[in-house]
């Protein structure tokens, strides 16, 4: 029992968090159940004043003529007949002709106002409903940029994309639930069923009892119609893409400081996707829902009681019994919508559940209360007794750890790091740009802790070249300018020649301005590796970290890169990981790790005369 209310308390805490996304469009909020409840009254009136143009049609006389022709005197009978004499003192007066004129005149104008208001509450709706998910999607997008890398060990791609996307609409669906469904649709079926009861009650009880038959079919019917609508597929498209593509180059943003440039770009998506399902919503709204004709079914038992009434009994005019089915065929719609809306708020909280727990999750690296911003790098970056290991949430199927590492790299120094596949290698070189903080020990950079530092400048100081290029789907010239405003095109240049990328870039169909896809899958291995040496290159860091930046590329490629690298290490401090010994032979030290700890370290001449893991590694790989 306990358990059951804490979990009811949990689910209106979520939701109440949801509802607070929708206090910046209070005012569009507030016009949308004015314009529901208005909506409401024109569509009673609308339908009641149907009836005395139907009687006089039927019967050639005024509606003042008919009142006096008798009716039972039961007390809603009574009723019925003093609205009927209020509304024909008022508007139905003289020989029938002008009465015919005066009432299509006023069916005509109720009809409009109805439809009118219908429109205003959709549309102001749809902006609070947009402007909702788009809000909760840029909180989202900027929150996840704000995550430690490990986060996306443990998280799939499409999980986070679903959540953006899928779980949003669904939260959104139960917001529009609680404001306009709730508020328009118990009106509507009010003002619907009073008018029913007023005309006959008697007919409405009978219409009640073939109701539920006809909700069945309504709701499967409009279920049906729900899961096969598209809205707007090609712009959620482009967001998916979006927000897949940078993901994927988490590291990268991180790296180059671009998490506010690409919450802006994602806030460009965005707004395109609001204004442009806006405009959809507006034309969408201008049609009655198709759903209605199903209604028919129940109304035949009506049409066959109705009948009786009207032919045997003589209880009812044709008019009023016209004028009732009218209000039956009405009065399903909103019974309907309200026989969702616990499903729709449920399912909102469910979403809102999943969406919170990305925006409640907490950064592991994060920025110190009072960070210290660092300009440069001057001395030397020291590991002192520092030992890793990966969260165990993050599910690791090796879960790599680092013992005890000390080590001093000092400015302009080469550090080359070798070892078996799992050693650790990767994980060494992520700790500098602090990607994950170590559990043990600390890293100095010119004798200040990593974690002292703030983020954006630490990173500032470094450029990283990974052996899975990140390129992002725009030109080969924003790609190399990554992370720079205000570049001239001339620098981006020097950079591609420096780069040996310069000569294939001029072979591309529009050369520096050429797309080069999703991922940069247009463009070989080789040739994203001298893009992403060039976007290094630009941005000029003194310290650089290679994570196996050759290993992938055949012989031609690789000497091309190679070239380009040797540039780029050029009076910085770097940090190589590779397999190929081969290309790590002038590194000024080799470090070499086996199972998370440095098992030796000297340069290349030194480590190949001993009897240690690099020399079996570099005859393995000769063939010695």
């Amino acid at each position: 029992m306990g358990n059951t209310k804490n979990k009811e308390k949990s689910k209106v805490k979520i939701y109440v968090r949801i509802v607070k996304y929708v206090f910046p469009y209070w005012k569009h909020l507030i016009s949308s159940m004015l314009f529901a409840i208005l909506y409401s009254v024109f569509s009673g009136i609308s339908i009641y004043l149907v009836i005395p143009l139907l009687e006089t049609l039927f019967s050639g006389k005024t509606t003042i003529e008919l009142l006096h022709t008798g009716g039972d005197s039961f007390f809603i009978e009574k009723i019925k007949l003093s609205l009927n004499y209020l509304v024909s003192t008022f508007i139905f007066t003289g020989n029938p002709m002008e009465s015919l004129l005066r009432i299509c005149i006023v069916v005509v104008i109720g009809f409009l106002l109805r439809n009118l208001t219908s429109y205003f509450q959709a549309y102001t709706m749809a902006y609070v409903e947009q402007g909702l998910m788009m809000d909760i999607r840029n909180d989202l997008f900027k929150h996840i940029h704000n995550l430690s890398i490990g986060y996306f060990t443990n998280e799939r791609t499409g999980n986070l994309i679903s959540r953006v996307t899928n779980d949003v609409s669904v939260v959104n669906s139960g917001v529009s639930a609680s404001f306009v469904t709730l508020v328009k649709e118990p009106f509507s079926a009010l003002i619907y069923l009073s008018i029913a009861i007023a005309i006959s009650w008697r007919l409405t009880i009978i219409s009640f009892l073939a109701f539920p038959v006809a909700l069945i079919i309504i709701s499967w019917i409009g279920l049906k119609l729900h899961k096969e609508s598209r809205i707007l597929q090609e712009k959620m498209a482009d967001i998916t893409s979006f927000l897949q593509e940078t993901i994927f180059g988490e590291k990268i943003v991180k790296a180059f400081n671009m998490e506010e440039f690409e919450n802006n770009r994602f806030k460009i998506e965005t707004k395109k996707y609001f204004n442009t399902i806006l405009r959809m919503t507006r034309i969408r709204n201008l049609s009655t829902p198709v759903t209605e004709f199903v209604s028919i079914a129940a109304a035949a038992i009506i049409i066959w009681y109705g009948g009786t009434q009207v032919i045997i009994d003589k209880t009812l005019t044709p008019g009023e019994f016209l004028g009732f089915f009218l209000v039956v065929f009405q009065i399903m719609t909103p019974i309907k919508e309200l026989t969702t809306v616990t499903n729709r708020i449920q399912e909102a909280t469910a979403a809102g559940k999943r969406i919170f727990e990305i925006l409640d999750t907490e950064p592991n690296v994060k920025n110190d209360p009072n960070p210290i911003k660092i300009e440069s790098f001057e001395k030397e970056i020291v590991f002192q007794n520092v030992s890793f290991k990966y969260d165990e949430s993050e599910n690791l199927i090796n879960n790599i750890t680092l013992k005890n590492i000390n080590l001093s790299v000092k400015k302009g120094e080469i550090l080359a790091i070798v070892g078996p596949s799992g050693a650790g290698k990767s994980t060494l070189v992520d700790l500098i740009p602090r990607f994950y903080d170590p559990n043990e020990g600390e890293i100095l950079l010119d004798g200040i802790n990593l974690k002292k530092i703030e983020l954006k400048s630490l990173r500032g100081l470094i450029g990283i070249v990974t052996q899975e290029t990140i390129l992002f789907n725009d030109t080969i010239k924003n790609n190399i300018a990554y992370g720079l405003s205000d570049i001239s095109i001339d620098k981006v240049i020097e950079a591609a020649k420096a780069a040996n990328a310069h000569n294939f870039i001029m072979q591309t169909p529009d050369g520096y301005d050429t797309i080069v896809g999703e991922r940069g899958l247009k463009l070989s291995g080789g040739e994203r590796q001298r893009i992403s040496i060039a976007r290094a290159l630009l941005k000029n860091p003194p310290i650089m970290i290679f994570d196996e930046a050759t290993s992938a590329l055949d012989s031609e490629s690789e000497i091309l890169v190679q070239e380009a690298i040797e540039r780029l290490m050029f009076k910085r401090t770097s940090f190589v990981i590779a397999h190929r010994l081969s290309t790590i032979r002038n590194a000024s030290r080799i470090i070499v790790l086996e199972k998370g700890q440095i098992v030796q370290i000297g340069t290349h001449e030194e480590l190949i005369l001993q009897d240690g893991l690099y020399k079996k590694l570099y005859e393995m790989q000769f063939k010695l």
